[in-house]
């Protein structure tokens, strides 16, 4: 299946859940976007389905009962397989988010997983690009630390409500993670946040959030829109 011929048609989405309450949620929010859902409930139920049911992206808990996602991730089917994988966990820590894109994830997802959320990851994973949320001008200090520990203090030039731009002089290589602390205009609380490096060239740094709340992410959304010039 080509890409252009994966783009004309819906996703087929394995999902990885062990939870069925949660996993039919996951189930009617990719249905909602039009793709079709293949679940299964452990990592080796999931193994069985990558071979037989050909997905196009699987949707994978972490934390799962016998294999863990983290050990699914490591197999060599999954990783010859080259099927893009967007990881999810309800206990996020930045060490959890770095070891999950080490080992080959695409996106990382923290619990509860919204409609909006997820249907930016699989744009993503289908090939789209991820600067699909509405983007404003805007320049906000950001304290920037690398994987290594190293704080760069930086500018947000572009801002979204899944990622923002930023000038700084860190040595950024896509595909890593860091650790960003920011305050939004018009609030007085600083914002903590682990995001994906996801190009860096003169231009500026383009990063992807991958942990923010739901409420930070409509608060930024929210941010944004009053930001951005009126049409």
């Amino acid at each position: 299946m080509t890409t252009k011929e994966t783009r004309q048609r819906g996703l087929r989405v394995l999902i990885v859940e062990d939870e069925r309450t949660v996993r039919d949620v996951y189930r009617e929010f990719v249905a909602g976007l039009g793709h079709e859902a293949i679940t299964a409930a452990t990592a080796e139920e999931a193994l069985e389905k990558l071979a037989t049911e050909r997905p196009d992206v699987i949707l994978l808990d972490v934390r799962l009962p016998g294999m863990s996602g983290l050990d699914f991730l490591d197999l060599p089917a999954v990783r010859e397989s080259e099927v893009p994988v967007i990881a999810v966990s309800g206990v996020v820590t930045e060490a959890q988010a770095r070891e999950c894109l080490k080992r080959g994830a695409l996106d990382f997802i923290r619990k509860p997983v919204t409609l909006d959320r997820l249907g930016a990851a699989l744009a993503y994973a289908r090939g789209l690009d991820r600067r699909i949320a509405p983007r404003a001008a805007v320049e906000l200090a950001v304290r920037l630390v690398t994987d290594k520990g190293v704080p760069w203090d930086s500018t947000c030039v572009e801002l979204s409500a899944t990622g923002m731009k930023v000038m700084t002089r860190a040595r950024l290589k896509p595909g890593g993670a860091v650790k960003l602390t920011f305050t939004p205009p018009g609030t007085a609380t600083p914002l903590d946040a682990v995001a994906l490096v996801i190009r860096a060239d003169m231009n500026g740094t383009a990063l992807w959030f991958f942990d923010l709340q739901p409420n930070e992410v409509q608060h930024l959304r929210a941010l944004v829109d009053r930001l951005r010039p009126s049409p």
